[in-house]
């Protein structure tokens, strides 16, 4: 709760701690609505402070793989914005508690626990990538969350994918191009056959590939989104920073501009 003081008589703007607030009956601050109450004064004029509440206009949103580069910067944006988040983490030590955060530990390949958790929920995000030895766990997890969030009734699922299935010229895909490493191929593979899995699915679901580099960076809010092509710059680069592509996927949940669809992001 914010108490700001306002000048008698007038409508001023007034810089708070939490941005600007003018003599309206609601504001915006940050991702967060909030409501004015006007407190008249003693002499009858114009209230001379407001106190400012913020109105529940969250989403609530399970979000698997929330310890990792990717999901833990998924995190911080959706509570950034006002979301209400339960994480299941494998490892419930690694997340730190905060406002609007529930942990709970879970299995991803567990379809029960999954339709447990994801009950209520109005989207489910899986951020959830296995280690190379065991790269054919994400078909099986990606099964067991398509299962569980049938069950819950949970409206959306959205995965957080891999580049390979990318195209880089019409019908090659990279993971098939020559020049892909062999090292990094059963994962890019499990994340294609995943891929082909939920897109089977008579869910709401969304697919969000990564350019081809992904790391930890700048948060700009600058990028560009395409479809089933890798988004490259003018010398052929295909990066984001795992900031700016957690602000493009938050903004998905928020806006849902690619249900039933793979998209992908690049600079």
């Amino acid at each position: 709760m914010f108490l700001v003081q306002l000048i008698s008589g007038e409508n001023e703007d007034v810089d708070s701690e939490a941005g600007f607030v003018s003599g309206n009956s609601s504001v915006v601050i940050g991702s967060l609505n909030y409501r004015l109450e006007w407190l008249p004064s003693a002499d009858g004029g114009w209230g001379a402070s407001c106190i400012i509440e913020p109105e529940e206009n969250g989403m609530r949103v399970v979000l698997y793989g929330a310890t990792g580069m990717i999901g833990s910067r998924i995190l911080k944006e959706l509570l950034s914005r006002g979301h209400t988040v339960t994480a299941v983490v494998r490892d419930s030590s690694k997340v730190v508690a905060q406002n609007n955060l529930t942990i709970e530990k879970g299995d991803m390949l567990d379809a029960d626990n999954i339709a447990k958790v994801a009950k209520g929920s109005d989207a489910v995000i899986s951020s959830y990538g296995p280690p190379a030895t065991t790269a054919n766990q994400l078909v099986d997890a990606t099964r067991a969350l398509i299962a569980g969030v049938r069950r819950a009734g949970a409206p959306r699922i959205i995965m957080v994918g891999g580049a390979g299935s990318l195209e880089i010229s019409p019908g090659l895909q990279i993971v098939d191009a020559p020049t892909f490493p062999d090292a990094y191929k059963p994962v890019a593979l499990a994340h294609r056959d995943a891929f082909y899995v939920i897109r089977e699915s008579d869910l709401n679901w969304t697919y969000f590939s990564p350019a081809m580099m992904i790391q930890p960076g700048e948060r700009t809010g600058k990028f560009r989104l395409g479809k089933d092509a890798l988004v490259s710059d003018d010398k052929g680069n295909s990066s984001i920073s795992a900031e700016d592509y957690a602000i493009a996927l938050v903004d998905e949940v928020e806006q849902g501009r690619h249900t039933k669809q793979r998209f992908t992001i690049g600079y």
